[in-house]
């Protein structure tokens, strides 16, 4: 891609053409050190129109209805006059390497939506599950005019650490499991949160949702909030019938203007942008080092040895590092 047809694309996505949009996230997924070098241009030139969105991460335990309420969720948010843009990331199939879920055709109504746009991307080998270029769709996506990101994670395990240090806000969903769920829930992502909803409740499972949300109310009571000056609120909701959806907008709004002027997320942004760099230069420094003659020449043999048990792996990471350093 030349220049001029950089220039052409960054200008579309302005304009807020989804196709544009979606050509430039796949472009900035590319691992081809040609189209790296092209998105990093797209991205300079339209990091001065991002930023003015409010990001939230979601994630689940498994069978808490994400897709479900991401649809209910985000129908009510665009209903409210906002842009939304969601980017789900997908387990990755090891043979073909794309995206398992699918998440369009479980989100058939939001994906219809002109004011929607829904980008499902394979999350690779990226630590915790989370697309390595995720950050840099969010920018393409605000750039482009969506004003309300989701980035919708695995749920993994770490995958939601991974969101949580690219949204301003995080939002656990539960299933009605009161105390016993939580305690299968590891604590880290518990004080991640920034918004607990129960879903599901409706029907059977009404009155145990209403138990479970006052379990957790207590228990994040004890264990202190995540974000200062921010008691994260604990509610009910229903992806299916839409009760509490447009509630857990109202807390979104508030998080909002209670955490923007205080300077809160202006500070976990910035906090954010440091970290993206220096994921950059351990994953620019993996790639440096793979592909460096001299480490090209002893790994195989230091792999051997220690499939073998013959060297520890940390005097093999010495014996790979020492032959890299001699190489540059």
């Amino acid at each position: 891609m030349t220049v001029p047809e950089i220039l052409s694309l960054a200008d579309s996505i302005r304009t807020g053409n989804r196709r544009a949009l979606a050509r430039g996230i796949t472009l900035a997924e590319s691992t081809r050190p040609d189209h790296r070098a092209q998105a990093n241009t797209l991205l300079d030139l339209l990091l001065p129109h991002a930023g003015n969105s409010i990001r939230i991460g979601i994630t689940g335990v498994p069978g808490v209805g994400k897709s479900t309420f991401i649809e209910t969720f985000g129908s009510h948010v665009i209903s409210q006059g906002h842009r939304l843009a969601v980017l789900a990331v997908d387990p990755t199939s090891r043979k073909s390497g794309g995206s398992i879920l699918g998440d369009k055709t479980r989100m058939e109504e939001l994906a219809r939506n002109e004011s929607a746009f829904i980008r499902p991307s394979p999350a690779g080998e990226t630590l915790g599950g989370v697309a390595r270029r995720t950050r840099e769709a969010l920018l393409l996506c605000e750039s482009a005019g969506f004003d309300v990101i989701f980035v919708e994670t695995v749920g993994v395990g770490q995958s939601e650490t991974a969101v949580a240090d690219m949204t301003d806000m995080f939002l656990l969903l539960l299933l009605p499991g009161g105390g016993d769920e939580l305690q299968g829930l590891k604590r880290g992502i518990v004080e991640m949160a920034d918004m607990v909803l129960v879903n599901k409740d409706d029907g059977d499972l009404a009155d145990a949702a209403q138990r479970a949300a006052s379990e957790y109310s207590g228990a994040l009571h004890l264990l202190g909030a995540g974000t200062p000056d921010w008691p994260v609120p604990v509610a009910t909701c229903s992806a299916l019938t839409g009760k509490g959806i447009a509630e857990a907008w109202q807390w979104v709004e508030t998080f909002r203007t209670t955490m923007a002027p205080n300077g809160q997320i202006a500070a976990r942004r910035a906090a954010q942008s440091r970290e993206w760099m220096w994921s950059e230069i351990r994953e620019g420094l993996m790639a440096t080092l793979k592909s460096s003659p001299g480490v090209a020449a002893h790994l195989p043999e230091l792999e051997a040895e220690v499939s073998a048990g013959r060297i520890t792996p940390a005097a093999a990471a010495r014996g790979l590092l020492e032959a890299f350093l001699k190489h540059e």
